[in-house]
């Protein structure tokens, strides 16, 4: 993963933690160093305590900018994202950032973007989405969980769900509904398709668009350690 100079390493004040669901937490930090610099698909390493547990950052998708602020949708899975959830509003973390590849979201390429996403994997999205609505590219959601539970396309527009137990939208994975609306969402043009989730989501995904001539990029959910390639820690090369 390549060095950036504009990346920081900011402390940020929790300006707002609410919780979505029963273990996905919306924490929106006061950080204008890192949210003037962000683009849709970038992340952030955050140490979430000041002690040593947990020793390493966390890495989180950047939910969406908001001026100085950026906020950060979190999925409670261990002890780090834990406490991270019920960090307390005006307390403090570190945040190391922007890191990663951005999206290449200039609409100039394609005429509609295909967000798909599974589980917390719809945590860049919302970035994502303004950004190319906004460079006057059109966007549909596809949302992908095991259960309605695990479905979030909180504030996502124009929105198509899949859960694998049919307990709401298309029975199935979430790449099977994209093959079922393949067909109608061709009528809106050159297509592009935008996704991120889990890595057996992220190969199906693939697969399907190498063998429809589908333009597509990917964005990675797998925890890192230093998150700027200089520890020899990488998880995925």
């Amino acid at each position: 993963m390549p060095i950036h100079n504009t990346i920081v390493d900011a402390r940020a004040t929790i300006v707002r933690n609410r919780s979505i669901s029963r273990d996905v937490s919306i924490i929106t930090l006061d950080c204008p160093e890192i949210a003037s610099k962000a683009r849709p698909g970038n992340f952030v390493n955050i140490k979430v305590s000041d002690t040593t547990q947990p020793l390493l950052r966390r890495p989180f998708s950047i939910h969406c900018i908001d001026g100085r602020n950026l906020d950060i949708m979190v999925k409670s899975v261990g002890c780090g994202t834990e406490i991270f959830c019920k960090a307390p509003e005006g307390s403090e973390v570190s945040v190391l950032g922007p890191l990663g590849n951005s999206f290449g979201s200039d609409s100039s390429g394609f005429d509609t973007a295909v967000l798909v996403s599974g589980g917390i994997g719809a945590a860049p999205m919302l970035f994502l989405e303004k950004t190319i609505i906004s460079g006057g590219g059109k966007v549909v959601n596809l949302i992908g969980g095991r259960t309605r539970e695990d479905l979030l396309s909180i504030n996502l527009s124009n929105c198509m769900h899949a859960t694998d137990d049919g307990s709401e939208g298309f029975r199935g994975t979430v790449v099977e509904l994209l093959s079922s609306e393949l067909p109608a969402l061709k009528k809106q043009g050159v297509l592009k398709v935008f996704s991120c989730g889990p890595t057996p989501m992220l190969k199906a995904l693939a697969g399907f668009c190498r063998q429809n001539g589908l333009c597509c990029e990917l964005s990675l959910e797998s925890v890192m350690g230093c998150g700027i390639g200089i520890c020899y820690g990488c998880s995925v090369e």
